[in-house]
Formats: C-alpha cells, structure tokens, sequence
C-alpha cells in the first residue's frame, strides 16, 4: 500500500511536466502559423518582396498571404505549410528562384477554394465553366497595386 502511494505522487509531477510542455508546444506551434502566415514574414524573402509589397496596396492588404496561399482547414494547412516552406528554403539556398513565380497545380487549387470561400455568394452569377479557376481572369487582383476603376480592365477588376 505504501509503495503504490509513492508511485502515485512520483507520476504526479511527470504529469504536470507532459501538461505543461504540451501547452507549450501548442501555444508556440498557434504562435508559429500565426507569424508564417504574415505579408511581413513571407516578404522577407527577396524573391517575394515585390508580392508583398503589391499585396499591401491591393483590395485584400488586410488578409494574411496563407488566407489565400493555403489551405483553411488546420489539418490540410500544416503538412501544405511544411511542404512549401521546405520548396521555397531549397530554391532560396540553392538560389534557383524563377524571375516570375507562378503557382503549381496544388496551389491552384488551394487559392481557387479560399476565393470560393470568401467570395462564394458573389459569384454565383458567374459562369464558372469557361475558366478554370478565378485567377485564369483575376490573377493580379492580390498582387497589383490599386487602379482606378476607370482605369482596369474586366481582368484586373
């Protein structure tokens, strides 16, 4: 009987440790996704200063880059997130960045579900079957600094 109580109290603190690493884990990994998914954090980059930088004078400036550059849902996010920072990091150290970075398949499709997402409501009077994705007509709107709108055309509106 003795011997179960220590045993008891002995697992007590190892308890608490697991509890409070794992808070800490969680916390520092929301903090993380949080910072990563930041204009300011993706335009450090050389390759992506100019993105950025017309991202901040676009419609959607307010948004974070990942709102639209990945996916929605926590569990599709992390393992997208690690697969692109890992791509951009080789490019980056191996500096075999395009001078025009144009997004893959997957992303396509990741950036097309976030413009549904938003922009579901407002679109369905748009015939979607004549292009593919939104960005096919509207691929400068995040990236190009704001016109007038007596000045864009039906492209860049």
């Amino acid at each position: 009987m003795i011997l179960q109580e220590k045993s008891g109290n002995g697992t007590r603190p190892i308890v608490i440790l697991a509890l409070i690493v794992g808070a800490g884990i969680t916390i520092g990994s929301s903090l993380a996704m949080t910072a990563t998914d930041q204009a300011g954090f993706c335009g450090r980059c050389h390759s992506m200063s100019e993105a950025a930088l017309t991202h901040a004078r676009s419609l959607h400036a307010k948004l974070a880059c990942n709102e639209c550059h990945a996916p929605h849902a926590l569990p599709a996010k992390i393992p997208f997130k690690t697969k692109e920072c890992i791509r951009d990091v080789f490019a980056t150290v191996s500096g075999n960045i395009p001078d025009l970075i144009h997004a893959n398949t997957e992303t396509l499709e990741v950036v097309q579900a976030n413009c549904l997402r938003c922009h579901g409501a407002v679109i369905q009077s748009v015939n979607m079957t004549v292009k593919a994705h939104c960005t096919d007509c509207h691929r400068h709107v995040p990236h190009t600094p704001k016109i007038s709108i007596a000045k864009r055309s039906a492209a860049d509106a």
